[in-house]
């Protein structure tokens, strides 16, 4: 064993004194069986899974992050060879968003299924069903302008922009179906044109309160969509801001001609 005292200072050399016992119980000296030498090099050597790991980071400004990697990646491909055995995986935020993006995805499919069921178990009528449903990807559209008009980047905010705008222009198309349903059923007029102008002339505060106290609400978010740390909140208020101009104009004005030439709705049967 090497003792150094403590007025003494430790060389490269000194390392090779470093006794080794093979399972013989024989002892030699580390120089002995290899060199040492001083260099540069890394200090730390990285492990995930019993293998070696070389990290590489870096922070990315004035472009997208996705398509930054996508870049990145295809560069990698064309002009990179790596030796047997080593690959190269990208992780950090834009895995952590890629995954976050395919859960939002498989979740708000779910609900939506679900959603769909019990909306045909209320409305028990299909072409109403579809009146409802068929008013969604219309009035979608502000959300997706305002994507494009963002930078054309479809980011984890922007999806969950997507769901909340979907929640708001489903309430309000229910909304107005129901009280068209509740006019002729419970009130008794005929359906025909007078009904859907008085249903949607009732149902014009509702729905214009709604969109003008979320607009309101969001504003400061999408005026400062750009500031750091609005990564998720900026891009859902663009989209939603986007999304309920268009999904108002289509509730008021569109949905009632749509219900006006494809509705059914009649009068409940009264027994004496």
């Amino acid at each position: 064993m090497v003792i150094l005292a403590p007025h003494q200072r430790s060389t490269i050399g000194d390392v090779g004194l470093l006794p080794l016992r093979n399972r013989a119980g024989t002892y030699v000296c580390l120089h002995q069986l290899a060199d040492s030498y001083e260099t540069s090099g890394r200090y730390v050597m990285l492990h995930e899974g019993a293998r070696r790991v070389q990290t590489v980071t870096c922070n990315v400004a004035g472009r997208d992050l996705n398509a930054f990697v996508a870049d990145a990646q295809k560069t990698l491909r064309a002009s990179v060879e790596l030796p047997p055995g080593t690959y190269v995986a990208f992780s950090g935020a834009t895995a952590a968003q890629a995954q976050s993006r395919r859960d939002l995805l498989v979740h708000a499919s779910l609900a939506g299924l679900g959603i769909i069921v019990l909306l045909a178990m209320v409305l028990e009528n299909v072409r109403n069903l579809l009146l409802v449903l068929i008013n969604l990807p219309f009035a979608l559209v502000g959300g997706v302008l305002a994507v494009f008009a963002a930078g054309g980047g479809l980011s984890l905010g922007s999806l969950v922009g997507f769901v909340t705008l979907f929640g708001i222009t489903l309430r309000n198309s229910l909304m107005m179906i129901s009280h068209y349903e509740h006019l002729v059923a419970v009130e008794g007029m005929p359906w025909g044109l007078a009904a859907a102008m008085r249903g949607a002339s009732e149902r014009l505060a509702p729905i214009l309160m709604t969109a003008l106290v979320t607009a309101l609400g969001l504003l400061p978010l999408a005026l400062g969509s750009g500031a750091p740390g609005h990564e998720i909140e900026g891009p859902m208020a663009l989209v939603i801001l986007g999304g309920l101009i268009t999904s108002t104009a289509l509730n008021l004005l569109v949905l009632p001609t749509l219900a006006l030439r494809y509705g059914r709705f009649e009068g409940k049967s009264q027994e004496i």
